[in-house]
């Protein structure tokens, strides 16, 4: 048994206790890491801002996950679970051997933090999905938070009055919250709070980067790591005060009764969002190129701007950023149906018409190593990402050498069989956690594909660690022959991790012409919306 010292940092029978500001927490050893599971970060009241944790005497436990926000769940959830009051947090650390400075670690001892918000779309989702004690073990401190989704954490009730102003960004203002939790406490973790990495993907992509155009978040973290983000959110703020008043006209509350609001029950209140939505501003469908509704609201203050339109504000600029998406993200596998070149070509007549030849030629000369598999070619040409990768070139081009910081592009092209590379795949990889997948994948692939995990969570903290992403190898077969430059429009570079099912390679603007083809004729939709706006 370890003693408590000043720090507040003890070990009874592999049970660390950490004091942080608000009480000591207990946690548990996973996998030869410290996991601190639902340590409590904020209190919430409907649609208000994040409010302080009370603090608290004696150690309070945190060795299991806290309550997911509410949601549409399809089994019954105890509050243990799912809860209104949901913004709880995770950490996992590997303590070094510490030489004491007083009770406290060395700044030298101290390791980058890296905060994980995960997917989800705005509207669903838990930290429970990416447990961090693997990735902690790549000498960084991991977080993960969870935080207010959907109408709890996005109705915009501004028009009721000034009390109301921030409740249309109240889930983001929730992940600020967490992020001051993690610049006051994360030392006592081992954690440098200088040294702060946001990342996620798809949903959690889209909100590292609504956290770039948040000023009230500068300084809480100092990179970011964007993954299949780029779902543009559309949301003006006319929209997201349109939508509000729906759902208070779809409850019956008058705005000066808005206070009643706070007595409807999840169920109903979710429910009569989605009928305010049909109503008013109309519901998103699956698949769709942007996204709108329930999300972050564009109020000028707690957010001055959406993300991806198709930069960063300039108060951003000196956060380097890694952004990246994968080879086919969601769109429907089509591997190991035996497709045909001519099925192939009826196939994307529907969607590229006449420029169909055109789009087979792009994809050639993008992708040659793929072409020559005449038998995958059909499949490919129907399952290549249509949705993630066009924008995110955009908003490359429109930061890449432009900023104080650099840029770094990827595609994560590792095929897991007839799956093909999906949108979320990597997270296994990037977490290090592809042993915990013998369910889910034949023993085949994870043979095959266990170095990746190696390698994918070694780029990501070491993107932490320096702000420059670097591949280690640690096997005489793999050579290291690049250096991995940072992106601009000219030099178009990025890592392509998977080339022809292996290795990893620096190609430059191989797919631009591809991926202009792909821009014209899949977002149609969006290009409408905004030819609508501009009206």
């Amino acid at each position: 048994m370890l003693a408590a010292t000043a720090l507040g940092w003890a070990q009874t029978n592999d049970k660390p206790i950490v004091r942080t500001r608000t009480g000591q927490v207990q946690g548990i050893i996973q996998e030869g890491t410290q996991a601190f599971l639902g340590i409590p970060y904020a209190t919430v009241e409907r649609f208000m801002p994040p409010q302080p944790v009370k603090s608290w005497t004696g150690v309070k436990v945190c060795d299991h996950w806290g309550p997911q926000a509410m949601q549409q769940n399809n089994r019954p959830m105890s509050e243990d679970e799912m809860s209104e009051q949901c913004c709880v947090l995770n950490v996992w650390t590997v303590p070094a051997e510490r030489q004491r400075k007083g009770d406290a670690y060395r700044a030298s001892q101290l390791k980058p933090v890296m905060v994980w918000l995960h997917g989800g779309g705005f509207d669903s989702g838990t930290s429970a999905w990416d447990p961090g004690m693997c990735l902690a073990k790549k000498d960084v401190v991991v977080v993960s938070v969870n935080h207010r989704l959907n109408i709890l954490g996005f109705l915009d009730l501004s028009t009721c009055g000034p009390r109301y102003r921030h409740s249309g960004n109240v889930g983001m203002l929730d992940i600020v919250a967490a992020l001051q939790w993690v610049r006051d406490n994360i030392r006592n973790f081992g954690g440098d709070p200088g040294n702060v990495t946001i990342f996620g993907e798809s949903g959690g992509g889209g909100k590292v980067g609504t956290l770039l155009c948040m000023p009230v978040a500068k300084g809480l973290f100092h990179k970011a790591i964007i993954m299949s983000g780029t779902i543009l959110n559309v949301n003006t703020k006319l929209m997201t005060e349109e939508l509000g008043e729906a759902v208070l006209q779809q409850l019956g509350i008058a705005k000066k009764d808005v206070e009643k609001i706070k007595d409807v029950p999840y169920k109903e209140l979710y429910e009569a969002g989605q009928r305010a939505m049909a109503a008013s501003i109309g519901t998103r469908r699956p698949g769709t190129p942007m996204m709108w509704g329930f999300g972050p609201t564009p109020d000028g203050a707690d957010l001055v701007q959406q993300p991806f339109h198709p930069a960063f504000p300039s108060f951003s600029d000196d956060i380097p950023i890694m952004i990246g998406t994968t080879f086919n993200e969601l769109q429907r596998a089509r591997y190991g149906q035996n497709i045909t070149m001519e099925q192939a070509r009826t196939e994307l007549q529907r969607t590229f018409g006449d420029e169909t030849d055109a789009y087979i030629a792009a994809f050639k000369e993008a992708y040659p190593e793929r072409a020559k598999d005449k038998q995958q070619m059909p499949a490919d040409l129907l399952s290549i990402d249509w949705l993630f990768r066009p924008k995110t070139i955009i908003t490359a081009d429109a930061i890449g050498g432009k900023r104080k910081a650099d840029t770094y592009v990827y595609l994560y092209a590792i095929a897991e069989g007839n799956k093909g590379s999906a949108h979320g795949a990597e997270l296994k990889y990037c977490f290090d956690v592809l042993h915990h997948y013998q369910d889910q994948l034949s023993p085949t692939i994870i043979d095959e594909n266990r170095l990746w995990a190696d390698i994918l969570s070694n780029v990501w903290s070491s993107f932490a660690h320096s702000g420059k992403p670097t591949i280690f190898i640690h096997e005489e077969s793999w050579q290291e022959p690049w250096r991995w430059n940072p992106y601009s429009k000219e030099n178009g570079e990025i890592m392509y991790f998977g080339y022809h099912r292996q290795g990893a390679v620096i190609r430059t603007n191989h797919d631009r012409k591809l991926e202009e083809i792909i821009d014209r004729h899949c977002f149609k939709q969006l290009d409408e919306f905004r030819a609508k706006q501009k009206k």
